[in-house]
């Protein structure tokens, strides 16, 4: 498997506090890492410092063996692809135009898209069931029919390397496993994913390997189905959880 991206002592600040100390990771593809972490533990600022938007405080992130730096935003953006947070349409567009947004990387400066982008964001849409949105205005859609929206437009860059930040935000419990199952396939066709996430059963389910943060620095890699324990996990929520098995599944619930 090609390696896609890779860490070398990583370390990342908040302000002036230490929330990852020396990590050294590499993913390849068609993994998928999961970051976990109670609120404020600097979870997105992680995958945001991964994602090369900020800077770190030492230490390498390297795509395909390239800094950023090297990279520039355009080659990087054919490599890895983003999904933030918050979904702010502050522009009147259509669902179209904006999941064609996602094709701008391989596009020349003055290029248009053509039917072979057309075809690619049609087919995103339908994958996360908004097939028949294409010419609704952004802002007349749900919070999750946007999030929904921003999936797809992260699928029609076609990058590599996903790095997705809470992707389950305002989805109701359908589409988010109707999601993720999305995310694993596309895993499956060998993209890698990193994925902050908040319920660990989901990431023991939907992850290979997880990251643990702890907030002060400290952090935990591993295997899900070594490190996603409920003695670990309560360790790391700073609330006692039991562990739930059923059909080979398990779940944590607060004890």
């Amino acid at each position: 498997m090609s390696l896609l991206l890779e860490t070398r002592n990583l370390s990342v600040q908040l302000g002036s506090r230490q929330i990852c100390r020396e990590l050294s990771l590499q993913l390849s593809a068609g993994e998928r890492l999961v970051i976990l972490g109670r609120n404020g533990a600097g979870k997105s600022t992680l995958l945001s410092t991964l994602a090369g938007l900020r800077p770190s405080s030492g230490g390498q992130v390297l795509l395909q063996g390239k800094s950023y730096e090297e990279l520039g935003a355009r080659s990087a953006a054919l490599q890895r692809g983003w999904l933030g947070q918050h979904q702010d349409n502050a522009f009147a567009s259509s669902v179209l135009e904006t999941v064609l947004t996602g094709r701008h990387p391989h596009l020349g400066r003055w290029q248009w898209e053509g039917p072979e982008e057309n075809r690619i964001a049609r087919q995103a849409l339908e994958d996360v069931g908004l097939q028949g949105f294409a010419e609704r205005d952004v802002q007349t859609l749900s919070g999750g029919e946007r999030q929904r929206l921003a999936i797809a437009t992260l699928l029609t860059q076609q990058a590599p390397l996903m790095l997705l930040d809470e992707p389950l935000t305002h989805l109701d419990l359908n589409h988010q496993i109707a999601v993720l199952e999305l995310l694993a396939q596309q895993a499956r066709a060998g993209t890698a994913l990193i994925m902050v996430l908040h319920d660990p059963g989901l990431a023991w389910r939907y992850g290979d390997r997880a990251l643990l943060m702890y907030g002060d620095g400290q952090i935990e890699l591993g295997d899900c189905s070594q490190l996603l324990t409920a003695e670990r996990l309560s360790r790391l929520y700073g609330h006692p959880l039991l562990q739930m098995e059923q059909d080979g599944r398990l779940a944590f619930i607060p004890a």
